[in-house]
Formats: structure tokens, sequence, C-alpha cells
């Protein structure tokens, strides 16, 4: 597709992660603006870390889909297959992961999906969502062809979408395991390949112009940094106890971390307290820079959401949630797939504890609770974060980790050079679809799907 269509690379944001980047592409802004700082960031009003929420109007600002009915006087439909912050969004269709948590405790997979009726066809046609493929130690192309098979079923329908956006996560899961330089991460790629083939051969087969990037590129990892650990010691983290394991503890702590991937959110409590947090982060080996607010500014990420500092990791560096001091007292969703109650993002969830040679005959027993309808707990993931070989959020540090755009008309990147920034991506779609402000293409394709 590369070949024969348009190739850029893409300016990425800091920090360059999922949740961050998809709501600049679809903004046209940066988190200064749209306010998603991070795949999560601590709650203030609420005096919780929450990751990963769902909640479309946490993004603020017009997006992509929005401009374009506005400016085509309503006369615009578009698709949400998997991008973040899906539920509650003004799409026409929306598919996205949603387990059911039970009364008992269990949870079950399961997706939402907007209309209604859409849910029973997909899960009739495809069964049901693969969610234990789609993150943890078993995560692997199911998810991912799913979300192909869901995009195809959508693009046949009469009426295809003016806009069908698709998120394909697969890249995501032997990359950060094993490294960008792999043997398994090539092999990740050729299987999205696959995956891909069919739904880019239907598009080609409709006129669907194909437009496909990354959010960022994985660099190499190989220093996890404990920056909860170093504020804890310092005296500044506080943790309460609960069934004599630890629980960090927001409401009393005058600095803690939201660690994600390579930036953290340091947020501090009392503002005399920032020179001396600022400088203990300094010194903390692995980490690269410390942003006050105004530092955060000149990266377009300084918002009320954001820590009082943020922090980034050095080349091959990330950072750990972790703030307990011994393994023994670690609270009980640390060695399990968690996470909504995870204060901050945990790469070692791709792992079965290497430690533990019985882990996956421990989770086929649990699936098998799972089955009968017991209760269960998924304890298998290490507490070494060593095991980790990618990662990002950093801004790229050389060509092989600075992600791509591709487009499948050639046409589509006209005059926009070698470099697109993630902002400027939603422009590019707007008037590729005659509807820029002041069009600069001569022939607009005015009704052209993308």
């Amino acid at each position: 597709m590369a070949r024969a269509g348009a190739r850029a690379e893409l300016g990425t944001v800091l920090p360059a992660v999922t949740c961050s980047v998809q709501s600049s592409v679809l903004t046209g802004a940066m988190p200064s603006s749209h306010g998603i700082v991070g795949n999560g960031w601590y709650f203030r009003g609420l005096g919780d870390v929450l990751l990963w929420r769902q909640h479309n109007r946490l993004v603020r600002g017009e997006k992509l889909w929005e401009t374009a009915r506005r400016r085509r006087g309503g006369d615009y439909t578009s698709a949400n297959l998997g991008w973040w912050y899906a539920m509650g969004a003004t799409t026409d269709l929306t598919v996205t992961p949603r387990p059911i948590y039970h009364a008992d405790g269990r949870k079950s997979p399961d997706f939402y999906a907007r209309p209604p009726r859409l849910h029973d066809e997909l899960r009739e046609e495809l069964g049901e969502f693969p969610l234990f493929q789609y993150w943890g130690p078993t995560a692997s192309i199911r998810s991912t062809q799913w979300i192909v098979d869901a995009t195809r079923r959508v693009l046949a329908d009469p009426g295809t979408p003016d806009l069908t956006m698709a998120y394909l996560p697969h890249l995501d899961y032997d990359v950060q395991r094993f490294g960008p330089d792999a043997p398994e991460a090539a092999r990740a790629a050729a299987e999205l390949d696959a995956a891909m083939t069919p739904l880019l051969d239907q598009a080609e087969a409709q006129d669907v112009t194909v437009v496909a990037l990354a959010e960022y590129g994985i660099a190499p990892a190989g220093r996890p940094v404990d920056v909860n650990r170093a504020l804890r010691r310092e005296g500044l983290l506080e943790v309460y106890v609960q069934d004599g394991r630890e629980q960090l503890d927001p409401w009393t702590s005058r600095a803690f971390a939201v660690a994600d991937h390579q930036v953290a959110h340091v947020y501090v409590a009392d503002p005399a307290d920032v020179p001396r947090v600022a400088a203990i982060l300094r010194d903390l080996d692995g980490v690269d820079e410390v942003l006050d607010r105004e530092a955060q500014a000149r990266y377009g990420l300084d918002h009320s959401r954001s820590g009082e500092l943020v922090v980034v990791a050095e080349p091959g560096a990330w950072f750990t949630y972790y703030f307990w001091l011994d393994d023994d007292r670690a609270p009980e969703y640390a060695r399990g797939v968690d996470i909504h109650r995870k204060p901050g993002y945990d790469p070692a969830e791709l792992f079965f504890d290497p430690a533990d040679k019985l882990a996956k005959a421990k989770a086929a027993g649990n699936l098998l609770r799972k089955r009968l309808g017991l209760r269960y707990a998924m304890s298998t993931v290490p507490l070494d974060p060593s095991c980790v070989r990618g990662t990002h959020g950093r801004l790229p540090d050389s060509g092989a980790d600075t992600p791509l755009l591709l487009a499948s008309d050639p046409r589509f990147l006209d005059g926009a050079g070698e470099r697109v920034h993630a902002t400027e991506l939603r422009d590019l779609v707007l008037r590729w679809q005659g509807l820029g402000e002041i069009s600069t293409m001569s022939d607009p394709h005015e009704r052209i799907r993308a």
C-alpha cells in the first residue's frame, strides 16, 4: 500500500501513548487543549487514579466527524471500531470492548455496540469479542482479527460510512514483550499484514481510501525506573493497609506518580514541595527530563489534569507504577491483569510470571472455573519488570522508532511534505473529502469514503 500510495513520518505528541495521540489526531489539538494527558491521570475531584476511561466527553474539542458533519450540513456518517473514548461519542456506529462485570465478581468478554442491534448481529456472525486476547499474557492476533472482521462487516453494509475508524492493537503485544528488533516482532508484523489484507482488498474494491497510522513507535527497553518507590523512600508517598497488603494513598501523599510507559505525571499536593520533588526526580537514574508547568507548555502538555511535574524517561528506560517496598505486601491486583485498579500502566501484564512454573496451568484452571460460573483470580503476572523489552511514550529519538502514516492514494498527502504532525491529519482527511475550510485540491473527492 505504501509503494502504490503515499507515505510520511507521523510527528507524534508527548506523551506518545494511545489515548493522547488518538485524541490529537481526531481533534487536531495538543493535550493541553483536548485534555487527554495520558492513558490515565489523577482525577483530583474524585481522589482516584483512573486509567483507560471510555467516555468520549473526556476529550475536549470538536472531533473530526463532528467537523465534517457540520460542514456538510449533517449529511455525513461515521463509524468507530475500537478507537479509544468511543462510548458516548457522536459517531453513527460504535463498537468497543466492554466486559460484563457480574454481581458475583466474575468478568466475561463482551463489547459495547451502538445501535444496539449491531451487538447481536456481530456476536452472531463473529462470536464473542476475544477480550483475553486483547490484553494480557494471552493477547494475540485473535482480537485484531475480530476487529478487522467487524470493520469489513460495517463496510459491506449498504450505506458505507463516510468515515470508518478501526483500531488494530496487535503490534503492541510482542513488540513490548520481546523488543522491536526481535524475530517475534517481525512475525507479529506479518500476522497483522495477513489479517489486514482482506480488509485492504475490500476497501480497494469499494473505492474506499485507506489511511493507516501508528500513534507511536516502540523502542528497545531495558531499565525499569521505580519512581513511586523513590518518592516513598523520601517520605513523600503514603500507603494504607488492607488485609495485610499496601494500597496507594493519594489523599494523604505529598507526592506520587501516575506512571505511563516512559512518561509519568507527578502530583504534588503542596506547591512548596515542588522544588524538592523536582530535585529528587532529577537525581533518579533513568530520568531524562523533569517538566514543570512552564516546560510542559513547550510540549503542549500544560493542562489542569497534568501533574505539577511530568517526568520523561531516558532512552531505554521506562517507569513502573510500583509503590510497595516488599513484594509480600504488594496489593492483590499487582499479580493480575487489572488495568482499571492499578494506579499506573503495567506492561508486565503481557507475561506469565517466569518465576512461577505453574502460572499457565493456574490460568487454565481459572478459565475452567470461569466456565463453571465460579469466581476466580488470575494471579499470574510477574512483579519483576525486567522481562519487558519494548516501550514508548517519549518523543522518538530516531527514525527507527518514529511512527508512520500511509495512504492508499498517492494524492492524499499532496503538499504535506515528508512529515505530518498528528494534529494535522484531521485537516488532511477533511481536505481529501472536500470539506477543508479552504480547499487546496484541484479535484476534491466530494463523497469519497475514508
